[in-house]
């Protein structure tokens, strides 16, 4: 992930990642760019100069920047992956060369999700988009407060066991809860 607090120049990320691949040469990796939690941008150029050092295969790319995902895949070879890291934005995401994503609703809806990327991989888009617009209150019930308090509520009234959260994280506010648990029943999810 790209550090937080420091908010590094693009000189500094690139090193800070170098640094880590080359101390775990045997590691796959995968970078992370999520700027809304660490205020700092891992840039197209940044990614594509990473993607040379042999252990980096992906990235899970968190900006919310299509274009900026346009421009990783412009940049990159295919053989380095981009998944996406907003729910949401997994069928557009692969519209512009992803090819999945790391997923918070795949906990709840892994099996339709797989089936959303599939639909997409095979031409399928009508059904892909269905999935999509189907599942798009979900994707938006699990960001309406702080990842992961709606997704570990929403576990737990399925019944698992994943814990309580921790401070300074704190229990999902009644009136989103009762949002959640509607949109759960509207999935038949609960």
């Amino acid at each position: 992930m790209v550090p937080y607090y420091n908010k590094p120049p693009q000189g500094g990320l690139y090193n800070h990642f170098r640094a880590i691949a080359e101390a775990a040469p045997d590691l796959p990796m995968m970078l992370y760019n999520v700027p809304s939690r660490t205020s700092c941008n891992l840039e197209p150029e940044t990614v594509a100069n990473l993607a040379q050092i042999g252990n980096i295969l992906a990235i899970k790319e968190a900006s919310g920047n299509l274009e900026q995902a346009c421009k990783i895949r412009c940049l990159t070879p295919d053989s380095f992956a981009i998944y996406s890291g907003e729910d949401a934005l997994t069928l557009p995401m692969l519209t512009v060369g992803g090819v999945g994503v790391v997923s918070v609703s795949s906990h709840l809806v892994g099996n339709q999700m797989q089936e959303m990327i599939r639909a997409f991989a095979t031409g399928d888009n009508k059904k892909a988009i269905a999935i999509q617009v189907k599942l798009f209150p979900l994707f938006q019930a699990l960001f309406m407060t702080t990842n992961p308090i709606p997704v570990k509520t929403a576990l737990n009234l399925q019944g698992w066991d994943v814990g309580k959260l921790r401070t300074p994280l704190c229990e999902l506010q009644l009136d989103l809860l009762e949002t959640l648990k509607v949109i759960l029943k509207e999935l038949d999810l609960v």
